[in-house]
């Protein structure tokens, strides 16, 4: 197989990880938000990039040769999607899980998408043709269709509610609040991929003069991306947990730390897939990846939500909708495909 279609491959696993990595919460009985996002976000986002970089390279010889604007650049659009992300949590408890993703997706993508090809990245991305070019013949009606089932999935997900799981949100108050959030948190939200777009030039370079292994290379990246948004996760989590004053839950349930464990893998898995498929696409790689990682990851929390019985009880003409935005995804998926050069 060619190299655009191992990237093709690693970025919809990218995808499947992304969206389906939210899939063990649906286990916990006694932890709350705090609990398995303090474990994942240690895991994923610090210890086991480190670990792995530690163990691949000299950190003295690589960090002398990145440039400090690398980095400060990487950081602040990292910090950017930890902001976004605290954001998305606060919006599925105002405005709910389908409305929630629907407009998180439905900004993030032609940003993420596009941008790229008007404000070209670093590196291979440093090459990517126009909006104007062949290219963008493809991809730009991929992010129209891909819109178009958004609109689908977020019409038939705030369908299937029951008016008591709509009445429960709203002594969380501020339906208005709600939706100026999840705009915020959709433009903040494409960070966590500009930041590798537009850093990984020089900081791969580094890392390939210190003669870093494959594991390295692999994960070294995002391992000096990732503090901006740590800091700004780690630093909610931890306000959440004095607030709550409920520590006590880490000792009472081992199974759902290890459930947490496993968040944080799936996490370092999807942001390494994304960025392996994104170089091996070439130098369209950060649009093309980008709006085929958002695709599959909405088509598997979907599926997650099928699997786990969230749709049993859902109206027909809902479950149409549904059908018809997937099928709308799966043409989203050919188009961007279909804009390699």
């Amino acid at each position: 197989m060619s190299d655009f279609v191992w990237g093709l491959l690693f970025v919809i696993l990218a995808g499947i990880l992304a969206g389906g990595s939210s899939a063990p919460i649906k286990w916990m009985r006694f932890f709350r938000y705090e609990h398995w996002a303090l474990i994942s976000v240690l895991i994923g986002m610090l210890i086991l990039p480190w670990s792995i970089l530690l163990c691949s390279a000299d950190i003295k010889t690589v960090m002398a040769n990145i440039p400090v604007a690398a980095l400060v650049k990487a950081n602040l659009f990292s910090l950017a999607w930890g902001v976004a992300n605290v954001l998305a949590g606060l919006c599925l408890l105002r405005i709910g899980f389908s409305l929630s993703v629907g407009i998180l997706t439905g900004v993030g993508l032609p940003i993420g998408v596009l941008i790229p090809m008007i404000c070209r990245g670093s590196g291979m991305f440093a090459d990517a043709p126009t909006l104007f070019s062949r290219a963008g013949l493809f991809i730009v009606p991929g992010v129209i269709i891909m819109l178009g089932a958004l609109v689908l999935i977020t019409r038939a997900g705030f369908g299937k509610e029951t008016g008591a799981e709509r009445e429960e949100r709203r002594p969380n108050g501020g339906f208005k609040t709600g939706l100026v959030m999840a705009t915020t948190a959709g433009v903040l939200q494409v960070g966590l991929s500009f930041a590798f777009i537009y850093s990984q030039g020089p900081i791969n370079e580094a890392l390939r003069a210190a003669h870093a292994g494959t594991a390295g290379m692999l994960v070294g990246v995002w391992a000096f991306t990732l503090p901006g948004g740590l800091l700004v996760n780690l630093g909610y989590i931890l306000w959440r947990l004095y607030r709550h004053r409920n520590w006590r839950r880490f000792m009472i349930a081992p199974r759902e730390v290890a459930l947490s464990v496993l968040i944080g893998i799936a996490f370092l898995g999807f942001v390494a897939s994304l960025g392996i498929g994104m170089q091996m696409m070439g130098a369209l790689g950060a649009s093309i990846g980008f709006g085929i990682y958002q695709t599959m990851q909405v088509a598997s929390s979907q599926a997650v939500g099928f699997i786990s019985g969230e749709w049993h009880q859902a109206p027909a003409k809902n479950l149409r909708q549904m059908r018809l935005a997937l099928f709308l995804l799966l043409i989203a998926v050919v188009c961007f495909s279909a804009g390699k050069v």
